[in-house]
């Protein structure tokens, strides 16, 4: 159709379709529940489309009512992927685990910072706990639950730092009054800034009404230029003293920003992160070199050079930055256990080959340690191959050819003998490691 003879009708719902379109986005992105007032924002926007393309005369013109089926249906579309990203059952996980954070930051860390207490130990643990629970909540790749796990993230990794920062390192004493008039403001400085941090952790977790972000941050900032407007000139150990407190306020004011760093893309999906980047780096050539030692027809010729390249991908390992990410963290770490699978496989298949070159008269036990080592590196090249979770049938089967032979050297008597033992203890850890690896790469953990 002509732009110039287009209809009215079909010009009003292709700018209703604009307006549509400029928040599908917002709806994408959108990690929050059903209660949050942007929901209800976006859901009334949404909604109130719906009205003005029904509204749209047809005028009982085929084209316009497909025109306006098809806007509609986009609509409709947007309105429903809003309300799943809402109440996704993971997205709900989340907050489950959110709510359980809130509880033991209200319960047992914000009565330490208001009444002196300490901080259990256990606490540690609690938190710890609930960030391993959080980074395996699974996101399938949803932009709205990769943010979500990553705002909650956030907020309970900043819980963590600053209770392990009172907890573990020394603060500084306050300096006697009596050495500058200036002594007396930083000591007050200080005492106002150890009740902020409980201050902070309330914000941070949601467990206060009685504050917000806003006017605690222009407290700080306050505070800071309290202590800037003193005149300490001439007394570098009291300069040095104000400087360790400001210090301090800005730690917290940098958490302040978390939410607006929460909201950046490459915070939250972490395929675009230069850390995973480098991981999954690591992981390709660790892969690549699985490879060709499973299809080399003479794999011995390999071992040395695989071996040592392997240790070098270690430590390109060890140089990422983890970037305070617990997922990043858990990346890394399951990223090292692949490789070192790998390098234990290579040094149990060198052991066999070395082991068929020498022929001499060996204890019975000891001969059936190395028959069940056999096998488990037959198995291991299986666990390598596997791509499934628990519920397949080949993970059963290769947890029970596991399992059989964990029997296997249960059963082996070393009668006495200290080689055989040792023997018999070393392959049944190999088994249980391999046991272990069957169990990370069917765990279905993401990113």
């Amino acid at each position: 159709m002509d732009m110039g003879n287009q209809h009215p009708s079909i010009s009003r719902l292709q700018e209703i379709q604009k307006e549509v379109k400029s928040i599908e986005q917002q709806v994408i992105g959108f990690s929050g529940l059903s209660d949050d007032k942007n929901y209800k924002n976006l859901e009334r926007m949404l909604t109130k489309q719906l009205f003005e393309i029904d509204s749209v005369d047809t005028e009982g013109k085929g084209d316009i009512q497909q025109a306006r089926k098809r806007a509609a249906q986009e609509t409709e579309h947007l309105l429903k992927e809003l309300e799943q990203n809402a109440n996704h059952p993971h997205r709900l996980e989340i907050q489950s685990i959110f709510t359980e954070a809130q509880s033991l930051v209200k319960e047992k860390i914000v009565p330490f910072f208001s009444g002196g207490n300490c901080v259990p130990v256990e606490c540690e643990e609690d938190i710890q706990d609930i960030i391993l629970r959080l980074t395996h909540v699974k996101t399938g790749g949803k932009v709205s639950l990769r943010k979500a796990r990553y705002h909650t993230l956030t907020k309970i990794c900043a819980v963590q730092e600053i209770v392990e920062d009172c907890m573990k390192r020394q603060p500084s004493l306050p300096l006697s009054e009596d050495a500058h008039p200036s002594v007396a403001k930083i000591n007050s400085v200080m005492c106002e800034v150890n009740k902020a941090r409980g201050t902070l952790i309330s914000l941070l977790m949601g467990v206060t009404s009685n504050e917000t972000c806003r006017h605690f941050s222009c407290v700080l900032s306050g505070l800071i230029a309290d202590l800037d407007a003193l005149d300490v000139c001439g007394h570098p150990e009291i300069r040095n003293y104000r400087r360790e407190v400001v210090e301090d306020i800005n730690k917290l004011l940098k958490y302040l920003d978390l939410e607006e760093e929460a909201d950046r893309t490459h915070a939250f999906d972490l395929r675009q992160n230069h850390s995973i980047l480098k991981i999954e780096k690591v992981l390709q050539r660790m892969r690549e070199i699985k490879t060709e030692l499973l299809q080399a027809q003479s794999p011995s010729e390999l071992y040395l050079s695989a071996k040592t390249e392997l240790q070098s991908l270690i430590g390109r390992l060890d140089e990422v930055s983890l970037e305070k990410n617990p997922c990043i963290r858990e990346a890394r770490r399951r990223a090292v256990i692949e490789v070192q699978t790998l390098i234990t496989y290579v040094d149990l298949k060198e052991a066999l080959e070395k082991r068929k070159l020498i022929v001499c008269e060996e204890h019975p036990s000891h001969r059936a340690v190395w028959t069940v080592l056999a096998h488990l590196a037959e198995i291991q090249e299986e666990v390598f191959s596997f791509d499934g979770n628990r519920a397949d049938k080949n993970y059963i089967r290769l947890e029970e050819l596991l399992t059989k032979q964990l029997l296997a050297l249960d059963a082996v008597d070393p009668q006495g003998e200290e080689k055989c033992k040792a023997a018999r203890k070393q392959a049944v850890r190999l088994a249980q490691n391999i046991l272990s690896f069957l169990d990370l790469k069917s765990d279905e953990w993401e990113y």
